[in-house]
């Protein structure tokens, strides 16, 4: 795509100067370690710690009011699960594997994480409003990261998403820089966060608390060489030309020999960094992530009870049948969430009729996901003789 095609997209939120991005980006990092620093000192980062270099974390403890469950159980017995909530601006995306019936069928791989059988996956993004608005069947033994952007970009209700969650396996730096360029704040739940290393623009001067994190400069030079081209990669994605994941695998398959993923990894190096300091003293954005990817882990247990089916297994023998499976899943699953939002609705207004509360703050706490009260086999029954 031409760089005037690339400045007329809406959809950038970077400037066209790396100039420009450098001095915020720089800024940003300075304020951002100095804010790490002062917590160290303070020993305010919640649940954590820095010692010696060493980053320590323990487990977020869950914030949800002992009321949540009263209330849940009332809903259940009068209707259960509970209407949609948020904006759809944020969305979690992950994984779900399911075992195919011939390793030598369409995209059958085998995924030692999974087991011995072979099997594909059903990459589903899920919204704040539980509703699951795309899916794509992808090989089990793909790295997840590349797919994020094709929900985001190539769906109308993924273009509304300011915020992505997503598990370890959609992380990487690059998908980091490529949401950045467009305006989305990616959040992924890293594994192993104590190990991963801060990247900043002048090692030198990092606060001695933090300099047991820092892994390295960020390399200036290498993005302002090639920031007409990121432009351009970023427009090309948002106008459908080419699909995300193809792109971002590209760059991935040779991210030593090709500068603009070079480039693209240090800009992601640099908003992993920021991220990885909001994230440690910001206690709420760690549990709204939470939050969005435990919707997403839901949706897949209700589409594990739905696949009962030919022992759960993935039949079809082309990839085209099996993307028209999961999409039979998927709208399947959304039917109950419609069913479930609606009767939440009208076993709130009862409620509400009967003199009794519904609080909003505790009704976030329920989910349209359940299938307890659904015969999901049907109902078989012989005439007496």
């Amino acid at each position: 795509m031409p760089i005037a095609a690339a400045q007329a997209t809406a959809r950038l939120a970077v400037p066209f100067d790396p100039a420009h991005w450098l001095a915020d980006r720089k800024a940003r990092m300075a304020q951002a370690l100095k804010r790490l620093a002062s917590a160290v000192k303070a020993g305010a980062i919640p649940g954590g710690s820095i010692e010696d270099g060493t980053l320590k974390i323990e487990r977020l403890t869950a914030a949800v009011p002992p009321e949540a469950d009263d209330l849940v159980l009332d809903l259940y017995r009068r209707l259960p699960m509970a209407r949609v909530w948020g904006a759809g601006l944020t969305a979690s995306s992950d994984g779900q594997f399911f075992p195919a019936a011939r390793q030598d069928a369409a995209m059958n791989l085998v995924n030692a994480k999974y087991g011995s059988e072979p099997g594909v996956k059903a990459y589903t993004h899920v919204s704040d409003q539980f509703g699951p608005f795309a899916t794509q069947t992808i090989p089990a033994t793909v790295n997840e990261a590349p797919y994020i952007l094709d929900g985001l970009l190539m769906n109308e209700q993924g273009l509304r998403v300011r915020e992505s969650f997503a598990d370890t396996g959609g992380f990487t730096d690059h998908v980091f820089a490529i949401t950045a360029a467009l305006g989305v704040r990616f959040v992924p739940r890293l594994r192993d966060l104590p190990s991963k290393r801060l990247y900043v623009f002048d090692p030198a001067s990092v606060p001695k608390e933090l300099r047991g994190l820092i892994g390295g400069k960020v390399r200036e030079g290498t993005i302002t060489r090639n920031w007409p081209d990121i432009l351009r990669s970023a427009a090309t994605m948002v106008a459908g030309i080419l699909p995300p994941s193809q792109l971002l695998r590209k760059f991935a398959a040779c991210p030593r020999q090709h500068d603009l993923a070079v480039a693209l990894r240090e800009i992601g190096r640099v908003e992993r960094t920021l991220f990885i300091i909001d994230w440690l003293l910001d206690a709420d954005l760690q549990r709204r992530a939470q939050i969005g990817l435990n919707k997403g882990d839901a949706h897949h247990a209700l589409k594990n009870a739905l696949r009962i089916g030919r022992q759960g297994e993935i039949r079809d023998r082309t990839a085209e049948g099996q993307h028209y499976r999961m999409a039979g899943l998927n709208l399947l699953a959304a039917i109950i969430i419609y069913w479930n939002t609606a009767h939440l609705g009208r076993a709130v207004a009862e409620r509400q009729t009967a003199g009794l509360a519904c609080p909003p703050e505790l009704l976030v706490h329920t989910s349209p996901l359940g299938w307890a009260h659904i015969l999901l086999t049907g109902e078989y029954r012989w005439p007496k003789p």
